[in-house]
C-alpha cells in the first residue's frame, strides 16, 4: 500500500470521528423549536429523567423539563405525556415522582400521563417509547445540550422527533454535562450502528400515538 493511501485510510476515519459530534449538534438544532409559541402540535411529549434530590424531589433540571411539558400540554401542543426515568430500586422511583409532580404541581390530569419505569438512558427511553408505547412522532423535552443527541437517537430508532429546550436557568453542573455530551454522542453511535446495547425489553404496553 502506498504511503498516501495509508495516510488516507487513517486520516479519513479520524476526520469522520471528529466530525460526528458536530453533525449531530447541527442536525439536532434544526429540529429544536425556539419557544412554545412556535411549537407544532404532536400526539406525545417525552420527558427524559434528570435525577432526584436527596429529598426525593425533582432536580432543578428535571423540574424545568416538567414545567415545559406542562406548558405544552396546557397549550394543546401535546395530548399525552410520557415520563421516562430510572426506577432501579423501590426507594428511587424517578418516573413516579415525575408523574406526581405533573399532577400535584401543574394540574395535569392523571389520565394524560404515562410512566415508563425503565428509561435509564436516552437509548432506553427512545427504544421503549417506540417499541413498547407505539410512539412514531413526539416532541422531546430536555435541556438544550441534551436535545441534539436525544433527537438523533429517537429518530434512529423510528420516532419522528422535534425538541423543545427546558433550559430555564443556569445549572450547577451544566459545563461538565455539556462536555459529557461529546462522549455520549460517540457512545450513541456505537449503540445505534455497531453493538446493540442491553436494555429492559417488554411486551407492548399501549399505543400512545394512534
Amino acid at each position: 500500500m502506498k504511503k498516501s493511501s495509508l495516510i488516507l485510510c487513517v486520516a479519513l476515519p479520524c476526520f469522520l470521528f471528529i466530525l460526528l459530534p458536530v453533525c449531530v449538534l447541527f442536525r439536532g438544532k434544526s429540529s429544536i423549536y425556539t419557544g412554545i409559541e412556535t411549537t407544532h402540535a404532536s400526539p406525545v411529549g417525552i420527558v427524559f429523567g434528570a435525577g432526584l434530590t436527596r429529598q426525593n424531589t425533582p432536580s432543578d433540571a428535571l423540574m424545568d423539563r416538567l414545567t415545559i411539558a406542562s406548558e405544552l400540554f396546557l397549550t394543546d401542543r401535546i395530548e399525552r405525556i410520557l415520563v421516562s426515568g430510572d426506577n432501579h430500586t423501590q426507594e428511587y422511583n424517578e418516573p413516579e415522582v415525575m408523574k406526581q409532580t405533573l399532577i400535584d404541581t401543574f394540574g395535569i390530569p392523571e389520565e394524560a400521563i404515562f410512566a415508563d419505569y425503565a428509561g435509564r438512558r436516552t437509548y432506553d427511553t427512545c427504544r421503549r417509547a417506540h417499541d413498547l408505547w407505539g410512539i412514531d412522532q413526539a416532541i422531546l423535552i430536555s435541556q438544550g445540550y441534551h436535545l441534539p443527541r436525544a433527537i438523533w437517537t429517537c429518530e434512529s430508532l423510528g420516532i419522528e422527533s422535534t425538541g423543545l429546550s427546558a433550559t430555564l436557568q443556569p445549572y450547577l453542573k451544566e459545563i461538565p454535562f455539556k462536555i459529557r455530551e461529546v462522549g455520549a454522542i460517540y457512545k450513541a453511535f456505537i449503540d445505534l450502528y455497531l453493538i446493540e446495547p442491553p436494555y429492559i425489553e417488554g411486551e407492548f404496553i399501549q399505543d400512545l400515538d394512534p
